[in-house]
């Protein structure tokens, strides 16, 4: 009686460590998902700006305005903000990932290649100089 209470009570804690993992690792998987969410919405916004920028340059024959407030200073700083918001959100994933690792820790897990190699957290992008 007493051994199946005990049984019963390891089997719980069992079932807790591994909901606790699974939550840890969903959260650095989410962060993740949206830090891909935004890079790809940064490379569709600068495809559709370069085909603006030629198709306006084949259609006039003029160059797109460069001075100081002009159209190409807008979409640079259009493209900065992205390119922040992706930081941001990539220091979040971060955070996520370091959170999973104590987890870990804390649960005698020590080894974390595996864990390394499916949640890899991409470079930090540079933002863009408007003055090149």
């Amino acid at each position: 009686m007493i051994k199946k209470g005990f049984e019963e009570t390891q089997e719980d804690l069992f079932r807790e460590r591994a909901l606790v993992l699974t939550r840890a690792g969903e959260s650095v998987q989410v962060a993740l998902q949206k830090l891909s969410e935004i890079e790809d919405g940064m490379k569709h916004r600068l495809k559709s700006i370069k085909h603006s920028v030629e198709e306006n340059n084949y259609e006039t024959g003029t160059k797109i305005d460069n001075s100081p407030g002009g159209l190409t200073e807008k979409l640079l700083d259009e493209i900065n903000s992205e390119i922040l918001k992706y930081n941001n959100t990539r220091e979040y994933a971060k955070l996520r990932y370091y959170y999973f690792i104590v987890t870990r820790e804390a649960m005698g897990l020590r080894i974390h290649k595996m864990v390394e190699e499916i949640y890899r957290i991409p470079p930090k992008k540079e933002c863009i100089n408007s003055r090149e």
